[in-house]
């Protein structure tokens, strides 16, 4: 019988390859155009998920052309479309020239075209391109600010979109009259097409107002010129959206990690796809569950493995190295106090947990005693949001480098 380790990577790794593009555009590939076939997109999964699209459109005998924009190191070789590697979470001058030029080539598009655009998490960040009066400079700075809030995906998602030259449906409407069909790998808990990426070509009429209101529940002051570039971007009429195609999600990773845990002869239990909130919080909250489970069979039995998505915050207090997944797990931790029977995996499936170089992490019954022994107080590097230093001494970093995908964090729970 496999380890607590290895059964946790093997169901990380099973949640990885439900959420890979590859094969998910058969069958829902448009048919080929009179004119071009030009392929845009953003997005920490894009250049993967454009290599895909390659494939499957040139074995359907359809030639394409494009750009997407990638985080850095997120790169994947293709044959036609470009791929442009650019900063997240704060944007930078590349992907601001990418997002200028992906937003020029879709306005170069016809009645005869067909625009294929690539989303997936991170886009709102690599597709940077401020509205009229705003500069980089000015974005990076909220960028910031949103980051250390602890304010939830979709609240600085709706900021971004109200500062964004080619969010919230900008995108679909500068390709006019040309048929479009966006793909999607969300990254969002409910899977809202809106929020991934923040929409660039799914039309929205949203209230600046509303963006005003999260940056005033957050205390984040920002210059006038700002608030009026806020009030004034607006999309100009309602822009055709074209099809949607969702290749993968959180509950389709979620799933696949089920199935796997059941060839392992554990009984699994999806807890959601879609949960928030301050990690260490949410961490306390999994470990009074996992105590029940283990306690009681309530709500689930043993051997069993508590199974969750989504994304958490991290309100950033300390000057640590942090990530959200190991500030999650640490909390759990914490709170279990070395329950003998529980072992645990947290990472984001993007292959980086934060800024650092590890997935996330992970831990079994012998953590609280290895850091006793290695003289490593646990709670005083939670304090610090400094998760991942405490993990890298204990030798619990999960490292994967960039999976190319993106459904954000992973979490399981093993009981015996």
């Amino acid at each position: 019988m496999p380890n607590d380790a290895e059964i946790l990577r093997a169901l990380f790794d099973a949640a990885l390859n439900a959420a890979l593009p590859e094969g998910k555009f058969d069958g829902w590939l448009p048919p080929k155009p009179q004119g071009r076939t030009i392929v845009l997109g953003a997005g920490k999964a894009s250049a993967r998920m454009a290599r895909a699209f390659e494939e499957a459109w040139t074995r359907a005998g359809g030639t394409c052309e494009g750009l997407v924009v990638t985080r850095y190191g997120h790169a994947a070789p293709t044959r036609f479309v470009e791929i442009v590697e650019a900063s997240h979470p704060v944007p930078d001058e590349a992907g601001l020239n990418a997002a200028r030029r992906i937003l020029a080539l879709a306005q170069q598009t016809g009645p005869d075209d067909l625009v294929i655009c690539l989303m997936s998490g991170g886009a709102s960040a690599l597709l940077s391109l401020p509205a009229e009066g705003v500069t980089l400079a000015d974005k990076q700075n909220l960028n910031r600010a949103l980051l250390k809030s602890g304010a939830p995906i979709g609240e600085m998602n709706l900021v971004r979109k109200s500062l964004s030259a080619i969010k919230g449906g900008r995108l679909a409407a500068a390709a006019g009259k040309a048929q479009l069909v966006t793909y999607l790998i969300s990254d969002v808990p409910g899977d809202d097409p809106s929020s991934i990426g923040s929409g660039p070509t799914i039309p929205e009429r949203v209230d600046p107002n509303l963006a005003l209101a999260v940056l005033r529940k957050y205390g984040i002051e920002i210059p006038d010129h700002v608030l009026q570039a806020i009030k004034a971007n607006v999309v100009d009429g309602t822009p055709a959206g074209g099809a949607l195609h969702m290749l993968a999600t959180p509950k389709m990773a979620l799933d696949a990690a089920a199935a796997r845990a059941r060839e392992f002869g554990l009984e699994p239990l999806i807890l959601g796809d879609a949960i928030e909130g301050e990690a260490r919080e949410v961490g306390r909250v999994m470990a009074g569950i996992a105590q029940s489970a283990r306690r009681h069979g309530d709500p689930v039995r043993a051997p069993g493995v508590l199974l969750s998505g989504g994304e958490t915050t991290v309100t950033v207090r300390g000057q640590g190295r942090g990530g959200r997944n190991a500030e999650f797990l640490l909390s759990l931790a914490l709170e279990l106090k070395g329950e003998a029977t529980i072992s645990a995996i947290a990472c984001d499936t993007d292959g980086i947990d934060g800024s650092e170089d590890n997935a996330g992490a992970w831990f079994d019954p012998m953590l609280h005693e290895c850091a006793r022994d290695k003289g490593i107080d646990l709670a005083a590097y939670l304090a610090s949001n400094d998760a991942y230093t405490a993990f890298a001494k204990l030798d619990k970093l999960v490292v994967t480098g960039p999976t190319l995908t993106n459904v954000n964090d992973f979490r399981g729970i093993l009981i015996r």
